[in-house]
């Protein structure tokens, strides 16, 4: 594949613009050829390229980023997207958007969102894992246990 020229967008825009302008005053297609290559200084087959490239562009502008003009070598494949016109091959290039990351829920009290530790524990009864009830249950068990030491047999 052999990379003859490209079109960055603003030129294609603008080319677009200008062509639309002037295909409402009713001027024929040679006339908008000349007044673009007027309007961008170039003239032959530089301007072939240019009005072609601006014929892929028109089919869809939305995230357009450039559009190359290339010629490819025998047994060579054209890429899925390419236009062929004449003996070149124009290869309209998009940006490429990435999806907005949806933020998670910031449950955590450290602002990282998630779960984190203890998230589907619930809530703790005590600091030390047990409640008030449960603690006086050990306690008084523990007691039992001690009275039944010290008692004589």
């Amino acid at each position: 594949m052999k990379f003859v020229t490209e079109f960055a967008n603003v030129t294609l825009t603008n080319a677009l613009k200008s062509r639309a302008a002037l295909a409402a005053e009713g001027k024929p297609a040679e006339e908008i050829q000349s007044s673009l290559g007027t309007t961008y200084k170039m003239e032959g087959e530089k301007l072939t390229h240019l009005v072609n490239a601006v014929e892929v562009a028109s089919q869809n502008t939305e995230n357009l980023k450039r559009v190359l003009v290339v010629s490819l070598n025998e047994g060579e494949k054209a890429p899925a997207k390419a236009v062929q016109v004449e003996a070149f091959h124009y290869i309209p290039e998009f940006l490429v958007t990435s999806r907005p990351v949806q933020a998670e829920k910031k449950d955590s009290k450290f602002g990282r969102g998630g779960k984190g530790r203890g998230g589907d524990r619930g809530p703790k009864e005590s600091p030390w894992g047990l409640s008030a009830e449960q603690k006086a249950e050990k306690k008084a068990s523990q007691a039992a246990a001690a009275l039944e030491k010290r008692k004589p047999n």
